[in-house]
């Protein structure tokens, strides 16, 4: 092998009747691809923020944010007393918040959470502007199948201030959401046995398909009245996010897919069956997409705000007397307690979720050590916009230092995020509202 060859990182080996097999990781690939370790992001959203009761409640250790500290280390109240296998792999932040938020309507918090947008953009027609996770997804597309993975407890995107999406792209649109782990699973791991050149025809002719729908669209949207263009936009977004899996696919096609065990998949579980059943698959399904590098950037919404959707029952079905929406607006001791029994619900399926993603290896620790988990509301308790519950977990080997309960007064959510790209090693000067980043918190190198 000589000096001057140079293989691209997806190169493969061809054999008989057409058999393609990926190279392992090859020094000809490239210093930034030999030593280079995915950074992945998943944000996790719970609507209707979490239970903080009032001192005259006497039940401070049921409160979502630690009440008590031991050596200058947080202890995990009885709401996210599940989590404390990794305690020292998780940090809580106080104090953050949208300054956008502040000024909204408090049901438009799950729009603006990954965003910090205001309530119009200043682009004539538009309402929102890039989230977190998209703007990653365009960093880290050229490494994976998929560009982004954009899940929710509904499929689709809701509409304006009840969305049914925290994801929202490079203009502003929502990105449609899936919701039922069979879909999600088959857009993910179902392989098409055909040959390899059918599938690539069949591929071409979809990506033809929608190009000539984009174009037709467009033009037709012209036409439209606001409320028929703001239809016709979310539509329009939906078409994106298809031609981008599609190109993203055709780059893949010839790349096999890593050997996985889904046995332990329940691909029937839905949201409206047992919670625990359907979250914990929808969670299985991101860290198997994770350790087979499919996607790097995923948003899950679990919830949606002011009692729309299915969710809104979910703490009946766990034995709970009042939905969540309404447990949110419990200002008695008993409402609050039951609130945050659901909080510590939440937290059974998160503790599964990262006993996932250490599970599985990359080349440099674990799946956990190389993802940035964050996770929170885009209120506090009875929608107030301000000291947002947030958690930020894993990331170990990008810099992340946890064990902290890190408040230092009011501080904006976007400079959390800006700090959370800094440590994706994605170089942005500004985040939506940001003034600069949390470098004295958890983020060592922001």
């Amino acid at each position: 092998m000589t000096s001057s060859l140079r293989l691209d990182r997806r190169a493969v080996l061809r054999g008989f009747a057409g058999t393609a097999l990926a190279l392992p990781v090859l020094e000809a690939m490239g210093k930034e691809v030999v030593e280079s370790t995915p950074r992945r992001f998943c944000a996790m959203y719970t609507a209707n923020g979490m239970s903080l009761p009032k001192p005259e409640h006497g039940i401070d250790e049921w409160s979502w944010f630690p009440t008590k500290e031991n050596d200058g280390k947080f202890e995990l109240g009885k709401s996210t007393e599940p989590l404390k296998p990794f305690a020292d792999q998780l940090s809580f932040f106080g104090g953050l918040y949208h300054e956008n938020g502040t000024k909204a309507d408090p049901h438009v918090c799950s729009d603006m959470w990954l965003t910090g947008a205001p309530l119009h953009n200043p682009k004539p027609g538009t309402f929102n502007s890039v989230g977190l996770d998209q703007l990653i997804a365009q960093h880290t597309k050229q490494y994976c199948r998929q560009p982004s993975l954009v899940l929710s407890i509904d499929a689709g995107v809701g509409f304006l201030s009840r969305t049914g999406t925290i994801s929202y792209d490079v203009q502003g649109r929502p990105v449609p959401a899936e919701s039922h782990p069979r879909r999600v699973f088959d857009r993910l791991f179902r392989v098409d046995r055909t040959s390899l050149e059918s599938q690539r025809q069949r591929l071409k002719s979809r990506m033809k398909l929608v190009d000539a729908v984009l174009e037709s669209a467009n033009s037709f949207n012209q036409q439209l009245g606001r409320s028929d263009r703001d239809r016709m936009d979310q539509y329009l977004a939906s078409l994106n996010e298809i031609e981008s899996r599609l190109i993203a696919s055709e780059k893949w096609i010839d790349i096999p897919l890593k050997d996985q065990d889904y046995s332990g998949l329940n691909l029937d579980a839905t949201p409206e069956g047992e919670p625990a059943e359907y979250y914990r698959n929808m969670f299985d399904l991101i860290a198997l997409a994770f350790d087979a590098d499919i996607t790097r950037s995923v948003a899950f919404m679990l919830n949606r705000e002011d009692g729309m959707g299915i969710s809104d029952t979910f703490p009946l079905k766990l034995g709970l007397s009042r939905t969540h929406h309404n447990l949110s607006h419990a200002g008695d001791k008993d409402g609050q307690l039951q609130f945050a029994k659901y909080d510590r619900f939440l937290s059974e399926q998160l503790s599964h979720f990262f006993g996932r993603l250490s599970t599985y290896q990359d080349r440099e620790g674990s799946v956990m050590d190389n993802t940035i988990v964050l996770y929170g509301s885009g209120a506090s308790t009875t929608h107030w916009p301000k000291n947002l519950p947030t958690l930020v977990a894993g990331g170990r080997n990008m810099g992340l230092k946890h064990g902290k309960y890190w408040r230092q007064g009011e501080n904006r959510m976007s400079n959390m995020y800006l700090s959370i790209l800094r440590a994706m090693k994605i170089e942005q000067e500004t985040f939506a509202d940001s003034t600069g980043t949390l470098a004295e918190s958890i983020f060592t190198k922001a």
